[in-house]
């Protein structure tokens, strides 16, 4: 599939076929996370990959009640490891969520590549997360999302943007 259809008909995806995905495939798109570039080439991304159906169960409650994604047939939870160093100066031990925002936008779009959908899940009990799966005090949930077969044809490109000329402008704010 070409690159740029891949990012244009990327979509969030809330209804999952219980079809698992082949092994080949899930792990195409697990290695495009893991050779996702990081600053300083850190590599500060870890990602749990959940398929038990009471583990999935398990997160519902500590993602505010979004049901849909223990629906899939693999939930992947992402963290980071607490990188000491400072980006941009006032970034600090979070500038890991720069690398691991990178390395899982570089699976859903490898996961769109394969026709799997996924859906950024933002809102997280981290405390929580960190708590059931044993997550290490210097590491921190990013991120989560649901990877499986969508139910329908949810990949259909992106008309709700705004023109290039308020989100780009040339040589200086001009906004």
């Amino acid at each position: 599939m070409d690159f740029y259809e891949v990012i244009k008909t990327r979509r969030s995806v809330r209804s999952y076929k219980p079809d698992p995905i082949p092994e080949d495939v899930f792990k195409r798109i697990l290695n495009a996370a893991r050779i996702a570039p990081s600053g300083g080439n850190r590599q500060p991304t870890r990602l749990i990959v959940v398929r038990d159906d009471h583990r999935k169960d398990a997160l519902i409650p500590l993602c505010n009640g979004q049901k849909f994604i223990a629906q899939a047939p693999v939930i992947l939870v992402a963290c980071g490891w607490e990188i000491p160093t400072n980006r941009g100066g006032y970034m600090g031990k979070y500038s890991m969520l720069m690398d691991v925002a990178i390395a899982v936008d570089h699976l859903t779009l490898a996961a769109r590549a394969e026709g799997i959908g996924t859906c950024w899940i933002g809102s997280f009990d981290n405390t929580g997360i960190k708590q059931f799966w044993n997550v290490p005090d210097d590491y921190q949930v990013v991120a989560l999302t649901p990877l499986g077969y969508p139910v329908g044809e949810p990949f259909q490109e992106i008309t709700n943007r705004m023109p290039m000329e308020q989100s780009v402008c040339n040589e200086e704010w001009g906004f």
